[in-house]
């Protein structure tokens, strides 16, 4: 029996493709790969039986079974829809529309430079003293909860206070600083780890948080590696690795903007 077949049905067909694309991109980061192609096996074999065999009894029990079966699969998969949804939002069109509808909040050439300034040069020291260091840059996404992990400080952005804060026999120096509305929040917070089996076996610790904090929230999040005292910064969900200072520079002041 012929049907119509038209441009809604193509954009149709498209979307679908599209979505099982994104799908199966979110299954493979998330090394559930194997459960994406299950899910597929059981869904085709639900189509097959309720929409072209027609068998009433089997569909019927199929039917309930993918309807128990997606709460089922929310349940399990709550992280990687968390991370799917927030990269959706995250993504730079999404960022672009919603600028439309919030007030401007664009800083000042003087007063970012006043802000970056100060931690470019306190990375830069401890660096060389290689000191360890952890700042967590707050973006759009408030870090109210990872702030409270820790001891409240707001105070202005300084360089000798970022550096007396991660000095080794200061009780703050193995926590995370968080910087918010170009203020020093907090010192000493805890951050969630990334357990991603692609990190390098060398990076420590604060590699780890520093990932997690970036691949939870859209923060930019800064290092100083206490073995090898390079820089290094976290963000999107990424680890760049070994930048200088005009780099590290750079990268501030493009994200911070």
């Amino acid at each position: 029996m012929f049907f119509e077949f038209g441009i809604k049905d193509i954009i149709d067909i498209l979307l679908v493709a599209l979505m099982l694309y994104y799908l199966y991109r979110l299954m493979r980061e998330s090394r559930s790969l194997n459960v994406f192609i299950g899910i597929m096996v059981f869904v085709v074999i639900w189509l097959f039986v309720s929409q072209i065999l027609e068998m009433r009894l089997l569909g019927s029990i199929l039917d309930k079974l993918v309807s128990v079966g997606v709460i089922a699969m929310i349940v399990i998969f709550q992280e990687d829809i968390r991370k799917f949804l927030y990269n959706l939002g995250a993504h730079q069109r999404m960022r672009a529309v919603a600028r439309l509808f919030s007030p401007s909040r664009s800083k000042d050439d003087k007063t970012l430079k006043s802000a970056i300034m100060p931690i470019v040069m306190a990375s830069m020291n401890m660096s060389r003293g290689k000191v360890g260091a952890l700042i967590v840059i707050e973006r759009n996404l408030p870090l109210d909860d990872i702030v409270m992990t820790g001891d409240v400080i707001d105070a202005n952005i300084n360089q000798r206070l970022i550096e007396n804060i991660f000095f080794k026999n200061s009780p703050l120096h193995d926590g995370a600083m968080v910087i918010s509305k170009m203020r020093v929040r907090a010192a000493g917070c805890i951050l969630p780890v990334s357990h991603d089996l692609s990190i390098p076996k060398e990076l420590g610790l604060r590699h780890r948080a520093a990932l997690g904090m970036s691949q939870e929230s859209d923060a930019v999040a800064v290092i100083v590696s206490e073995e090898t005292g390079s820089i290094s910064i976290a963000m999107k969900g990424e680890l760049r690795l070994r930048l200088s200072a005009e780099e590290l520079e750079s990268i501030l002041t493009r994200e911070m903007e």
